[in-house]
């Protein structure tokens, strides 16, 4: 028996852009940026006092206000995205079996702002006044579990962790319980609230992030030669994955048929990407492999894109080893430029706005792209929207550790 085909039919996006996915598609085209000086604790005594706050989010639109105080803001984003997604997709999971109804949504860290707090709480007032909501909201299968519950989707459920490659896993997976027919619909995606000052702290040590604190807007510039760094932002996409049959017997609008999932490992370090591209170039052939498509059908490649020194040139060196002479004709962009870096959530939401391009056959730009980078020498669609004819994108997200994940998605006809 043939393996089942998957089709995405919703969508939600919450980002620093805004919430919602038309919202950010608009301002993304236009080429803003979201990223400011962080206001949710004071960063004066950091070296990095800036990045991607998600600003006008209100869980009370979206869940029982008791429920979602038991919950850390990454699981807040979880919930409010699926419900906004299934809205999208005009699904009603009370008319659908819930064991057939899976949900994968990860995230890279989870609830640290819960251990902070829960944490200065144990040193200055003991471990009898730690909250007994603390694991339960700390987790990082928390964002999963919570929209399961809030949804009643009893079918498989679990939570990827493999830091930015966290969102892109999730929805591969959603992809493989769709083709063994293990479910009928996945709620997929990833979800990421980290700004907080000890992380903030941890990535400062690390020298990852830019401390272009005087123009903040202008700190991302994926495969710029005078990028410094990454942006730490949060916020969600999830994507409702649909067995095809199931999708077009109920009318169900498509955006785009899920057809290619790679996955592969740098082995090589714990931060820093193999030199040569290796892990990178096996996860994108290996997509390719598993859509059944040849390297000339790709038309737009969502670059992981994370404007540091490292992961640009390698990821640049992985395209043009995949592609050849033919990657100097993909046009390529890093939503990273405008939104910063949502750990987890990143290949989620990269890989909703590259549907978007297939629908409305316009490709956004990577901005503050101002100085060439010779050994960044593609087509970084710098700082202005192209109309471009999509029909097969290709979304790249690589993490710490050296995990890689490749998301292949086409027009469907």
């Amino acid at each position: 028996m043939p393996p089942k085909r998957a089709v995405i039919t919703g969508l939600s996006l919450i980002t620093p852009l805004g919430v919602g996915v038309e919202e950010n598609w608009r301002k993304l085209l236009k080429g803003e940026s979201g990223i400011g000086r962080i206001t949710s604790f004071d960063p004066g005594g950091f070296s990095t006092q800036i990045g991607g706050e998600v600003k006008d989010f209100n869980y009370e639109d979206y869940m029982d206000k008791r429920e979602a105080r038991r919950m850390d803001r990454f699981a807040q984003f979880s919930v409010a995205a699926a419900n906004m997604a299934l809205t999208d997709a005009g699904l009603d999971l009370k008319e659908l079996n819930p064991e057939e109804v899976a949900v994968m949504i990860g995230s890279g860290i989870g609830g640290i702002s819960t251990w902070e707090e829960q944490h200065r709480i144990f040193l200055e007032r003991g471990p009898n006044r730690v909250s007994p909501f603390f694991i339960p909201m700390l987790i990082a299968n928390m964002g999963a579990s919570n929209t399961a519950i809030a949804l009643g989707a009893t079918g498989p459920n679990y939570a990827i962790v493999s830091a930015c490659a966290s969102g892109a896993h999730s929805i591969g997976e959603a992809l493989r319980l769709i083709r063994e027919g293990r479910a009928k619909v996945v709620i997929a995606g990833g979800s990421e609230a980290s700004i907080t000052p000890l992380t903030l702290a941890g990535f400062c040590a690390m020298k990852a992030l830019s401390t272009r604190n005087e123009e903040p807007e202008k700190a991302s510039r994926p495969f710029d030669a005078k990028r410094d760094g990454f942006v730490l932002s949060e916020g969600a996409g999830v994507v409702i994955v649909e067995e095809l049959e199931f999708a077009k017997k109920r009318g169900a609008r498509i955006y785009g048929e899920l057809i290619g999932y790679g996955m592969s490992c740098d082995a090589y370090h714990i931060t820093a990407p193999e030199p040569n591209g290796r892990g990178a170039i096996l996860c994108m052939e290996s997509a390719l492999q598993d859509a059944g498509i040849s390297k000339e059908e790709v038309d737009y490649i969502n670059a992981h894109g994370t404007s540091t020194q490292l992961n640009d040139i390698t990821e640049t060196i992985a395209i043009k080893s995949v592609f050849g002479e033919r990657a100097y004709k993909i046009p390529i962009s890093s939503t990273k430029s405008m939104i910063g870096h949502l750990l987890g959530a990143a290949g989620a939401v990269e890989f909703i706005v590259s549907l978007l391009c297939i629908r409305d056959n316009i490709v956004h730009p990577t901005i503050n792209y101002e100085y060439p980078d010779p050994q960044c020498d593609l087509d970084y669609v710098p700082n202005k929207a192209r109309e471009a004819k999509v029909n097969v994108i290709l979304s790249n997200s690589f993490g710490f550790g050296g995990h890689n994940a490749t998301l292949i998605a086409r027009r469907f006809e």
